[in-house]
């Protein structure tokens, strides 16, 4: 006897769990620190709030990004790194944002960044069109 079974569209991505999608914008964030930036961060979290997506990176000032903010004058040193790091999230902006469409399903609204030369740690923020749906994680 032959038990009919439920057709299923095998073209669907299945859902991911908010924790692999934190997972994956790491790892992409990552990537592109290493492609733009010549180094990945020593550290970095993602937190998915809602339609928010907080990227919290640390360790992410090079060698050289450290002695120009050392041998100028504070004010000016801090300024001249957050305007080159600026610029680059800005330039590569659109590549930042599909990866984040990619992994969540939802469209980019608007990305926010700053970057302390004190601490070496760098915020990115996109806020989304909506909050990714995600499934629940499987129980152990």
């Amino acid at each position: 006897m032959r038990v009919a079974t439920a057709h299923r569209d095998t073209s669907e991505v299945p859902r991911k769990t908010q924790g692999e999608i934190e997972a994956a914008i790491c790892e992409g964030i990552s990537r592109f620190q290493q492609e733009y930036m010549g180094r990945g961060p020593k550290d970095i979290r993602t937190h998915l709030i809602g339609d928010l997506l907080v990227v919290r990176l640390r360790g992410v000032l090079t060698a050289p990004e450290k002695h120009m903010v050392k041998s100028l004058s504070a004010a000016k040193g801090r300024d001249l790194l957050k305007q080159v790091r600026t610029h680059l999230i800005e330039t590569a902006r659109p590549v930042m944002e599909a990866m984040i469409q990619e992994v969540t399903g939802v469209k980019v609204l608007s990305l926010h960044h700053d970057t302390s030369t004190i601490t070496g740690e760098e915020i990115v923020l996109f806020t989304l069109a909506e909050s990714p749906d995600c499934r629940q994680p499987n129980k152990r």
